[in-house]
């Protein structure tokens, strides 16, 4: 795994958990050395991102990435096509969640942003271990999205209209 990727994995991990993440849990994730680890956080304070340092371990306290929620509804066969377009556009899958009449909000974190994660999440779907959200809303769901800008997210939410995914407001 090249440093620039192993950096956005970092990030990704300390994004999707709502905990602090110890130094020698995200080396063992990342099969690299804490020193390594220390390292890349520096970097990522540089680039903007808040990471505090706590005796616990570390956690994201601000992002520079920019946000957005896209409501969605597409078929299971368009799953793929759906996640690679975002990563393919320079966002991360932070999330993919539907509103339940019963449970209300259930969300997931997904956390992806690479083709290889894509190709993951698809290995899990398709093992039939267990089948996406959306099947509980009928194709229904909703995905948070970043990215470095808003230029980025316009890109993506255009592509994603242009292939009939986003549900149009009313």
């Amino acid at each position: 795994m090249k440093a620039n990727e192993r950096r956005k994995e970092l990030i990704a991990i300390l994004l999707g958990d709502n905990r602090p993440v110890s130094g020698g849990e995200l080396s063992g994730r990342l099969g690299v050395s804490r020193q390594i680890i220390v390292q890349d956080i520096a970097l990522l304070r540089a680039a903007g991102y808040d990471i505090l340092s706590t005796h616990q371990g570390y956690l994201v306290k601000h992002t520079p990435l920019f946000e957005r929620v896209f409501k969605l509804r597409h078929t299971s066969e368009q799953t793929e096509d759906e996640l690679s377009t975002i990563v393919l556009l320079g966002g991360t899958v932070a999330d993919v969640f539907v509103w339940h009449k019963v449970y209300g909000r259930v969300t997931a974190g997904l956390n992806i942003f690479s083709l290889r994660g894509v190709e993951q999440f698809m290995d899990g779907i398709k093992s039939g271990k267990s089948s996406e959200l959306m099947h509980i809303t009928s194709g229904y769901h909703y995905h948070t999205v970043r990215a470095d800008s808003e230029a980025a997210l316009d890109r993506i939410e255009q592509a994603l209209k242009e292939k009939n995914y986003i549900v149009p407001e009313l």
